[in-house]
């Protein structure tokens, strides 16, 4: 399997739910100064922020992301909390479970002996994740308001693990917001609301520009692959 569409639960509230998630990012966005870094990245121009455990960029050990303020932490820290997001995430982790139970189970309980993941928290209990209902070790949250990514692979994730992407706004999905497989040939119809996990480590992807007028965010999670080196080589 290289790419599972997901897409959305058999619930009538899910169109709700994911409204209610558009409101909180606008309301967060309107409250954040972003960085020059955080405005223009490598997946594209449009503000983006991250949460939960990280090991890459340098870093000598696997700690927290790191954030240019603490009112920029209380804020994405807060964005997270309601229970929209907790059920998006939730909605993501079972569709891995579903599609890839393998690689699943290896996120879940890496293993040298006795050592397993959850020990990474044990090891330094101030890391902490955003979702205790999720695997994924991480999590990006794209502001927009047009989130448009330019081709990218995501190559500090885990070479075989993948990443789940859940789209949402106001944009029609039959003009625009498509997602882009370039090396699989495949361009995804991916209305509001839908999750597609990837493998975004292999796997160039995109999404295609939508109206004038519409908005579009993203919510990402994965794990970088930094965190299952250090377990492997026991912290």
């Amino acid at each position: 399997v290289a790419a599972f569409l997901a897409g959305q639960p058999r619930d009538e509230s899910w169109g709700a739910l994911v409204e209610e998630a558009v409101l909180k990012v606008e309301e967060a966005h309107g409250k954040i100064s972003f960085t020059e870094k955080q405005l223009h990245h490598g997946r594209g121009d449009f503000p983006a922020l991250s949460m939960g455990l990280a090991h890459s960029g340098g870093r000598r050990k696997p700690g927290n992301v790191y954030h240019s303020s603490t009112a920029v932490l209380t804020i994405i820290t807060t964005l997270l909390v309601p229970h929209c997001f907790q059920r998006i995430a939730g909605f993501a982790n079972g569709a891995f479970q579903t599609c890839a139970p393998a690689v699943f189970q290896y996120y879940c309980t890496i293993s040298i002996d006795s050592i397993k993941v959850g020990a990474l928290l044990d090891w330094n209990p101030a890391l902490h994740r955003s979702f205790p209902k999720s695997v994924w070790a991480a999590c990006t949250v794209n502001f927009g308001p047009a989130t448009v990514s330019r081709p990218h692979r995501d190559s500090a994730n885990l070479a075989f693990g993948w990443c789940a992407i859940t789209a949402f706004g106001w944009f029609d999905p039959d003009k625009g917001g498509h997602l882009i497989l370039r090396d699989l040939g495949l361009m995804v119809r991916f209305p509001p609301g839908s999750t597609i996990l990837i493998p975004s480590a292999l796997i160039t992807h995109s999404n295609t520009p939508i109206q004038k007028g519409e908005t579009r965010y993203s919510f990402v999670q994965y794990s970088a692959a930094g965190l299952f080196h250090w377990v492997y080589n026991r912290f």
